[in-house]
């Protein structure tokens, strides 16, 4: 169940404001919580490697863009703190009523944005042609075959001396085309 009957819900925010209503979230349950009720308020972040201009850079990535997570007893005052917060759309859930996370899911998201390696993100796909940027093969061209994000390469197929040769890179060595 969670802390003295709290259960984890959805919040649904304006896109792009997740960071806003949580501020705002907490602000309010300081001057009007006094209950009790709502015990924290979550945007969902994983760490993700991203190659921008050569460069590797860890990012925050939100892992429910548009969501917020909120740990509370629903009660009439946690309720009209939630709902009259700029930038809340609502409570997800049926009609009305707010339907409460399953503690796997919860369990779930909570671990994934605690995973001590950030994920890779990967700009293409198999199949999809790309341009090697650096290293021995700058601009050749060849055909994505196979993608390893936990160890950051993909496998190129590129033409060398008129066959087809796999080549494992870097995933930062290669963009899409």
């Amino acid at each position: 169940m969670g802390e003295n009957g709290k259960k984890w819900y959805v919040i649904h925010t304006y896109s792009g404001h997740e960071e806003r209503v949580r501020k705002n979230l907490e602000q309010r349950i300081k001057l009007m919580d006094s209950d009790g009720d709502i015990a924290q308020v979550i945007v969902p972040t994983e760490k993700e490697v991203e190659a921008r201009g050569g460069q590797r850079r860890t990012v925050d990535k939100k892992i429910l863009p548009g969501y917020v997570l909120i740990q509370m007893k629903i009660s009439d005052q946690g309720w009209n703190i939630v709902r009259n917060t700029p930038g809340v759309a609502g409570f997800v859930g049926s009609g009305n009523k707010p339907v409460p996370l399953r503690e796997e899911e919860v369990a779930k998201i909570l671990k994934q944005m605690t995973a001590e390696e950030p994920r890779v993100k990967v700009g293409f796909k198999q199949g999809q042609s790309v341009r090697v940027t650096n290293g021995p093969f700058t601009d050749f061209v060849g055909i994505v075959d196979e993608i390893s994000p936990g160890k950051a390469k993909v496998k190129v197929l590129l033409s060398l001396f008129g066959r087809e040769t796999p080549v494992e890179l870097d995933l930062l060595q290669v963009e899409k085309l």
